[in-house]
C-alpha cells in the first residue's frame, strides 16, 4: 500500500500532522499500536490533569475553614476518581476516532510499525510505503537498575493512575515533574508520601529559588522529602516495600505501601528498526533532528518527546 505520508504514532503531534495533510488532499496512513491520542489523552495529560482536579477539591474541602466554611472530614472515594478519568479518556478518544472516520482518504492501521527501509514500514502482515514518513511514537518511563527492583510490585505514571485503594504511605522515587504532580495528588487524596530525590534539591534543571519554594509548598502540604540521596536496594516488605538509601551521613532505610518510579523517560525507538531506515539518535535512544524535525534520512521526520 503506498500513501503520500505515513504518520507512526497518533499523539498530540502525530493526530494532528496526520489530519492536516489529509484536510490538503493527500492519501495519510495514521499507525498507532495501541489506543489513539498517545501518550497525553491515555496516560499523560488528560488523565493526570482529571485526577488533580479530584485532589484540589479534596485539599479545599479539607482546608475549607480557611475561608470561612465548615466542611468537616472529607473522604477520598479513588475508585470512583479514577472511573471518572477513564470515562473522560475513553470520550477523548472517541472523539479522535470521529474525527479520523470523517476522512476518508485517511487510514487507521492498527498495530507496531518496524522500518524496513527508508521508505516503507511493516504493520504486521501489511507493508506501507511512502516518500514521507513522520515518527511521533513519544516515550514511556525510564525504570533504572537498582538492585531488587525488578523483584517488588513498582508502580509508574501509567499503573498509578489504576488504583483504587488509597496506599497507605507511597514512596515516589524521583523528585522530577512527573514525581511531584503524583506526589502531591495522593498526599491530597489523604496518603502519606515520601519523596525520595539522588540530587540536593528537587527539579535540578530549574532554578534554585523556584525549586526551593516548591519544595517549601508541598512540605506545608505534608509531603516529605528525601534529598541527596541514592537508592542502593529495594526489596519487598512485609506491608508493602522497603528502600536502602546511601546519602550524608549514615545509610538509612525507609518503608512504604506503595512505590511509585517515577526516574525519566526513554523513547519509544528500540522496535521501530531505525537502522533499517539509517535514521540516527544520540546515546539514549532520541532521534537526532534539525531545526525542521528533520532527521539524518530525507524524507523522514521526527516530533513529540522522541526527538
Amino acid at each position: 500500500m503506498t500513501y503520500d505520508a505515513i504518520v507512526i504514532g497518533s499523539g498530540q503531534g502525530g493526530n494532528p500532522l496526520a489530519r492536516g495533510l489529509a484536510d490538503q488532499g493527500w492519501k495519510v496512513a495514521l499507525v498507532e499500536k495501541k489506543f489513539l491520542g498517545g501518550t497525553c489523552v491515555n496516560v499523560g495529560c488528560t488523565p493526570t490533569k482529571t485526577m488533580v482536579a479530584s485532589a484540589q477539591v479534596a485539599h479545599y474541602a479539607r482546608n475549607a475553614a480557611r475561608w470561612g466554611v465548615r466542611a468537616g472530614r472529607p473522604s477520598v472515594d479513588l475508585r470512583k476518581v479514577v472511573a471518572r478519568k477513564d470515562a473522560i479518556v475513553k470520550q477523548f478518544r472517541e472523539g479522535l476516532q470521529g474525527k479520523i472516520d470523517q476522512r476518508s482518504n485517511l487510514t487507521l492501521h492498527h498495530g507496531e510499525a518496524r522500518f524496513v527501509d527508508a521508505h516503507a514500514v511493516r504493520i504486521g502482515d501489511d507493508t506501507l510505503e511512502s516518500e514521507r514518513i513522520f515518527i511521533d511514537t513519544g516515550v514511556r518511563p525510564l525504570i533504572p537498575s537498582v538492585p531488587g527492583l525488578d523483584t517488588v510490585p513498582y508502580l509508574t505514571n501509567e499503573t498509578v493512575m489504576e488504583l483504587e485503594e488509597l496506599p497507605r504511605h507511597l514512596i515516589v522515587l524521583g523528585a522530577g515533574y512527573i514525581g511531584l504532580e503524583f506526589g502531591q495528588m495522593f498526599r491530597r487524596f489523604g496518603s502519606r508520601v515520601t519523596m525520595v530525590g539522588r540530587d540536593p534539591e528537587i527539579l535540578p534543571r530549574e532554578d534554585a529559588d523556584v525549586a526551593a519554594e516548591l519544595r517549601r509548598a508541598l512540605e506545608a502540604e505534608g509531603v516529605a522529602f528525601i534529598l541527596n540521596a541514592n537508592t542502593t536496594r529495594v526489596a519487598t516488605a512485609k506491608q508493602g516495600v522497603t528502600l536502602k538509601l546511601d546519602g550524608p551521613g549514615a545509610p538509612r532505610t525507609l518503608s512504604g505501601s506503595h512505590l511509585l518510579v517515577a526516574t525519566g523517560r526513554r523513547p519509544n525507538t528500540d522496535t521501530l528498526g531505525l537502522e533499517r531506515a539509517g535514521v540516527a539518535t544520540d546515546d539514549h535512544g532520541f532521534i537526532k533532528v534539525n531545526s525542521r524535525l528533520e532527521t539524518s534520512v530525507p524524507g523522514i521526520w521526527a516530533l513529540g518527546d522522541v526527538k
